[in-house]
């Protein structure tokens, strides 16, 4: 897994992390990585494909417009690359 150095952390910051981290009963690194955690994944967060179905229910494509796009896919088995 990997690991993360901060840097320069400013006095209040980080004894303000040591006091969240033991109300939550946490380490200070745990507390971090929750921080973290919840930054760049926050909850109620919609996923892309999730998305993407939404909008394709919205449209109500018919079953020619279906066709259409069905039509132009490609199926036709590929080569494997050949690297020689």
């Amino acid at each position: 897994m990997p690991s993360i150095t901060v840097r320069n952390v400013p006095d209040e910051v980080h004894r303000a992390l040591r006091i969240r981290a033991a109300q939550h009963g946490h380490s200070a690194e745990a507390e971090i990585r929750e921080i973290l955690a919840n930054a760049v994944k926050p909850e109620g967060r919609v996923a892309l494909g999730t998305l993407l179905a939404n909008i394709g229910q919205q449209v109500q494509l018919s079953d020619a417009e279906h066709a259409v796009f069905t039509g132009v896919r490609d199926t036709t088995p590929h080569e494997p690359v050949d690297f020689e």
